[in-house]
């Protein structure tokens, strides 16, 4: 089977991920790390980060991790810098920290909405923003993880769908503002991906499963591994003409609509 985990595909590049401690965001540095890519990743908990690295390095990965919140952008600048100066021009960067729940706008404080844009929209400024003096131009590529919610208006989701459409915006503005230094800025949208925190949250039951399930074209929820191949993808040379795209793996969720997410979150909704 076709595989686009060459090893040795990113020898010698390096890629920095925030937001890597677990999930979609670890799983890309995973396979970048074992294509060669030497990996940092970093995201607010210490902890889970040292348990990161030391799950990259037994893959065989060349990996280092930071504590660091997105949201702090002197804190995010600071780190960039360091890495620049110890590692060199960066190639590759994943902007994928991510926060959410579920409530109906008229059951959300005006502080969960702002910690939600703050961490997606706001925490994807920082790390794009932080990063752009140090890295390799041309030939560097930027990637930002959104999510479905920033096509499509998902009820009860007030706060993503905001932070979402502002990161993809954000993301096709800086690709072409920063084209003429030769660096390339993409989208990724994971749709339902199985076995992870978002899933776990959105789909809790079966009940919540099965009409998330009848929603999805190919009947499945995605892999990490789905994720990660396009964000190799995007991140190699196969990819250097492409810049601006949002590029949606969702099993064909969004060609059908949100009403199966909003029906299985209408069930929990406390304002109902």
């Amino acid at each position: 089977m076709f595989s686009v985990f060459a090893p040795g595909l990113f020898a010698g590049k390096l890629a920095v991920v925030a937001g890597a401690s677990s999930g979609i965001n670890l799983q890309i540095a995973r396979r970048l790390g074992q294509a060669g890519a030497h990996v940092v990743i970093f995201s607010r908990s210490e902890d889970k980060i040292a348990a990161a690295v030391e799950d990259l390095r037994q893959d065989g990965c060349s990996a280092e991790g930071f504590a660091q919140d997105v949201r702090d952008y002197p804190g995010v600048a600071t780190l960039f810098e360091r890495i620049a100066v110890t590692r060199g021009e960066i190639d590759i960067v994943i902007s994928g920290a991510a926060g959410n729940f579920v409530a109906p706008a008229l059951g959300m404080s005006a502080n969960g909405f702002k910690t939600v844009v703050d961490i997606d929209l706001l925490g994807t400024f920082h790390v794009f923003r932080a990063s752009h003096a140090h890295l390799r131009k041309p030939g560097a590529s930027l990637i930002s993880i959104s999510a479905p919610q920033g096509l499509l208006p998902f009820a009860y989701q007030c706060h993503v769908n905001a932070a979402k459409a502002g990161v993809n915006s954000l993301s096709q503005t800086l690709a072409v503002e920063w084209a003429s230094d030769g660096i390339r800025v993409n989208v990724i949208v994971p749709g339902p991906i199985g076995d992870t925190e978002g899933m776990d949250r959105l789909s809790p039951d079966p009940e919540a499963t099965d009409a998330l399930l009848r929603r999805i074209p190919l009947g499945r929820y995605g892999g990490k591994d789905d994720i990660a191949a396009l964000a190799v993808f995007l991140s190699s040379e196969a990819a250097r003409n492409i810049t601006g795209a949002i590029m949606v793996s969702d099993g064909g969720q969004t060609l059908i609509g949100a009403g199966g997410v909003a029906a299985a979150l209408g069930a929990r909704d406390p304002a109902a």
